[in-house]
């Protein structure tokens, strides 16, 4: 019987997770990524508004209305 600290866990990827040349959702710019997770730009990463979680201006919020019409 083995100890559980001695267990090692392989985490297996799906099928179609695979490292690709894609499209930066934020900026548009080709990047290679990781697996299909990844799909922000290291560059747009680093920068301060998306670190902080402030929207980059771009687009419309994604806000509800809070008013209801009946």
């Amino acid at each position: 019987m083995t100890n559980s600290a001695e267990t090692i866990h392989t985490i297996a990827r799906a099928r179609g997770d695979i490292a690709a040349k894609r499209n930066c959702l934020r900026c548009k710019s080709t990047f290679w990524s990781e697996g299909f997770g990844e799909r922000v730009c290291t560059r747009c990463k680093g920068m301060v508004s998306w670190r902080s979680g402030v929207s980059g201006g771009y687009g419309q919020t994604r806000r509800r209305s809070t008013s209801r019409s009946s």
